[in-house]
């Protein structure tokens, strides 16, 4: 179990969702949501934190150059994919630049949803763990599949070559590290019905697990 801040948040259960590329994070997103749990999508909150003229946008471009813009001012992301997957270093760097936007995003819409009495929330988040976005979570889930299952539903999903595809792979953590440092664990090598069965079992796994921390809460 992980560690909630304690921010005005207090009443929500934040559940950290986040995996491998390709593994099928984003069916398991749609479930949630169908179950009643509000989802914050870190992927839309990344690309509203780089609109032109805005100050993180700005940063990127003061780091690798104004070559990382299209000519209407919005960010050349096949241009970045290209400059950050071949290379750790400047991954690292554009995650260090990034990240400290996004955080303060999810925090706020966290936030929110606390005021708006939403009890059950959904984080997902792709880079949960190399952002520290699990600081906000009290459970997290990951995705994995084998890889050549990813690779062949990367390829297609994003319609990028097989090299394009291994280098978004690798530049991911291992999926022995997503095992050890998450509360649930969902292997998507099979179809869309099974993973939808799996994911049903966590979420009333999720829910038991709130109904024995409100009693624990309520004993003392």
């Amino acid at each position: 179990m992980h560690e909630q801040t304690t921010d005005g948040t207090e009443n929500v259960l934040v559940i950290g969702l986040t995996g491998q590329t390709g593994a099928g994070k984003t069916t398991v997103s749609s479930i949630f949501e169908a179950h009643g749990f509000a989802v914050i999508n870190a992927d839309q909150i990344a690309r509203q934190v780089v609109v032109p003229d805005s100050p993180c946008l700005a940063e990127l471009c003061e780091c690798f150059g104004t070559e990382i813009l299209l000519p209407d001012g919005n960010m050349n992301r096949p241009r970045v994919a290209e400059l950050v997957f071949s290379d750790p270093c400047k991954n690292e760097i554009l995650g260090s630049i990034m990240y400290p936007y996004i955080l303060k995003e999810i925090l706020s819409q966290i936030q929110a949803y606390a005021q708006a009495g939403k009890q059950w929330l959904l984080l997902d988040a792709p880079t949960l763990f190399e952002s520290r976005a699990d600081d906000f979570c009290q459970l997290v889930l990951s995705v994995l599949a084998e890889p050549e299952i990813r690779l062949a539903r990367i390829m297609a999903r994003d319609h990028i070559t097989e090299e394009q595809a291994r280098k978004r792979m690798d530049a991911q953590l291992s999926a022995d590290y997503f095992r050890e440092h998450s509360d649930f664990v969902i292997c998507n090598n099979g179809d869309r019905e099974l993973l939808c069965a799996v994911t049903c079992e966590v979420i009333e796994k999720i829910r038991e697990y709130r109904s024995l921390h409100d009693a624990f809460s309520a004993s003392n």
